[in-house]
């Protein structure tokens, strides 16, 4: 089911994109800066939306690492049609393949649900962050204000991971960005409209290297 889900994510995800994924993205990539690492990038959603930051000059060097070909593959076409120069790796978050302290910015958009192990991938990212550099996330979380939500995501859960690619609907990434070490300067937490009830929870903001 791999393959079939790089070529279907776009259309499934384009209701949400267009409902406040998209307005979210350019409020959250205006800060991207210098080195960027786009971090499970997926079928390249992010690129539009970095695109201004790479013309004024404010983006130096743009890499997508991506574990899935089939993701990657769509990635390439998207970067030639935005005009943009893209350095494109396959790799998982977990193994990150760049020295220490390469980036200044690390952007993580709707990826650290479906990772093997969010808390390693976060390592990773802080280590190739250089010291004072940006974690901009935005991810679909646990409902950990709405008990009975979270009832229903933990009940739906283990089938769901087996459908959407590893996608957990119980994480609680906002905890495990903190006792990655991070400094969260901004969190906003808001529901994801024209998504299903169980991964509606959603957390978007800016992290710091400390």
């Amino acid at each position: 089911m791999a393959w079939l889900g790089a070529y279907v994510y776009d259309p499934i995800m384009r209701g949400a994109e267009r409902a406040c994924f998209a307005r979210w993205r350019v409020e959250l990539l205006e800060g991207a800066q210098g080195a960027v690492l786009d971090v499970g990038a997926g079928t390249g959603v992010n690129l539009q939306h970095l695109a201004p930051q790479v013309r004024a000059g404010q983006i130096e060097r743009l890499v997508v690492v991506e574990p899935d070909a089939g993701m990657l593959g769509q990635v390439g076409p998207k970067a030639r049609a935005l005009a943009m120069d893209v350095e494109l790796t396959q790799a998982p978050a977990e193994r990150l393949p760049f020295a220490e302290e390469s980036f200044d910015t690390v952007v993580c958009t709707l990826v650290l649900c479906s990772v093997r192990s969010p808390e390693a991938s976060l390592l990773e990212i802080r280590r190739v962050l250089r010291p004072g550099g940006k974690l901009l996330f935005m991810e679909h979380v646990a409902a950990e204000s709405r008990p009975t939500r979270l009832r229903w995501q933990q009940r739906i859960e283990p089938m769901w991971k087996r459908l959407a690619g590893n996608c957990h609907l119980t994480r609680e990434t906002g905890r495990y960005i903190a006792e990655a070490d991070f400094q969260v300067e901004q969190m906003t937490r808001e529901s994801v409209r024209k998504a299903l009830p169980f991964v509606r929870p959603s957390i978007r903001g800016t992290a710091r290297k400390q």
